[in-house]
């Protein structure tokens, strides 16, 4: 039987020695699946980061971190609240609301469908055609540019400057318009007369400038 004794074992083991020893044991499977992965330690840090972050300002916010994180939320609902308004949602919105969707006809066309329509009773159809007649007809007498994508309330608002007399009661036609074609409401004859005396006021009006002059 050979025996061993301690002396026998080299104790003196050379630096690259060493290392390869240590790589050797570390590139053991139980070491790799111990390790935290790039994302986690990122996230790890991050968190870190916020969490120093909200203490130094908890100091100095009313309320502590509570109001910080109250802050933060009111910044976040402001943010998404501006996105809406301004961004792609905003502007696909506003699309959807423009008074003409398609190819223009002459403000005559508009008032001959609008009457069509009321006399067989579809008074939604004669709401619409005959708020686009009063926008057509002041298109074509130029006291508004010819362009897309306006809506009801833009045609009033903008008209409304030039033709003061009828100015609340294009708001309103503009309202009536968005109701029945945008808000799901019934169109009624009541509505449909309110549009018709609407476009023959804003025919007899004259606009401010032409009156000073």
């Amino acid at each position: 039987m050979v025996t061993f004794r301690l002396t026998d074992v080299p104790v003196d083991i050379d630096r690259d020695a060493a290392r390869r020893a240590a790589e050797a044991e570390l590139s053991d499977p139980k070491y790799r699946d111990a390790r935290p992965s790039f994302l986690q330690e990122i996230g790890q840090w991050l968190g870190e980061q916020l969490e120093k972050l909200l203490n130094s300002l908890a100091s100095d916010v009313p309320g502590g971190i509570f109001g910080v994180l109250l802050v933060l939320a009111l910044l976040i609902v402001l943010a998404v609240v501006i996105r809406l308004r301004t961004g792609k949602v905003a502007r696909a919105a506003r699309a959807d609301r423009v008074v003409f969707g398609g190819q223009r006809r002459n403000a005559d066309d508009y008032r001959r469908s609008a009457a069509a329509a009321a006399a067989a009773g579809r008074f939604d159809d004669a709401v619409r055609d005959r708020f686009r007649a009063v926008v057509r007809a002041l298109e074509e007498r130029a006291l508004l540019d010819t362009r897309s994508g306006r809506t009801a309330d833009e045609a009033a608002a903008e008209a409304g400057v030039l033709l003061p007399n009828v100015a609340d009661d294009l708001r309103r036609g503009a309202r009536l318009f968005d109701d029945v074609h945008y808000g799901g409401r019934e169109g009624t004859e009541a509505a449909y007369q309110a549009l018709t005396e609407l476009d023959e006021r804003c025919r007899r009006e004259r606009p401010v400038a032409m009156a000073a002059s």
